[in-house]
């Protein structure tokens, strides 16, 4: 098996303008300052509830936030989204490479899945995993978790994603990550946390993914 384990929000995904909007609902309804544009675009990535607590959300009311964030996610947040321009391409020319392909992602997998059949992803990959939906759990469980389901042994396999979530989490698997540009990192977070290689441009992923897995 040649595995490759991609991210969704910022690797397949721009969900930027759903994840923000429902962010700021949730600031707005605990009657606490908004975050920021760059605070709020920080948000894409990570469990919800970490990162109210990392931008002024008291952990008592953490709960509450997280709460108010979906309920404006799950009525229009989690659609505001578009599948990166060339990603449908790429993830064809993976699988025609042989290689299976998971989307593993922090996002509750309550929302990946429809969000992955609504979008046209669904049937380009051969399943999507996430995070239960009090996400517990780091984004290492997550990868975990698709291992196990796929039945992966110890061959080559490579983990796709924007943020140094990605690459922690897959490192604790002895999985090398490909850091893709494009979605949400800050500055050189992706090569700091040891990427193998960082891309700009989505038409590089599957020629550069193949190399990595020698195929």
């Amino acid at each position: 098996m040649h595995l490759v384990l991609l991210d969704l929000d910022g690797t397949l995904m721009d969900s930027a303008p759903g994840i923000t909007a429902s962010a700021a609902h949730a600031y707005r309804r605990l009657g606490l300052p908004v975050p920021d544009a760059a605070a709020l675009r920080s948000f894409v990535g990570p469990p919800i509830g970490d990162s109210l607590l990392a931008h002024g959300v008291p952990a008592a009311r953490v709960p509450e936030g997280i709460a108010a964030y979906r309920e404006m996610f799950r009525e229009t947040g989690m659609w505001d989204n578009a599948v990166f321009d060339g990603i449908p391409a790429q993830l064809e020319r993976l699988r025609a490479a042989g290689c299976t392909l998971a989307v593993a992602t922090s996002k509750p997998e309550v929302f990946a899945v429809p969000i992955a059949e609504r979008f046209g992803l669904a049937p380009l990959v051969d399943a999507v995993f996430g995070a239960p939906l009090d996400e517990s759990g780091s984004k290492a469980q997550v990868i975990g978790t698709a291992l196990a389901a796929l039945g992966w042994s110890g061959g080559p396999a490579l983990m796709v994603g924007d943020r140094v979530y990605d690459v922690v989490g897959a490192r604790e698997h002895g999985i090398r990550t490909l850091g893709v540009s494009w979605g949400y990192p800050t500055g050189d977070e992706l090569a700091q946390a040891g990427a193998v290689r960082v891309i700009d441009h989505v038409a590089d992923l599957a020629e550069t993914a193949l190399e990595l897995l020698g195929r």
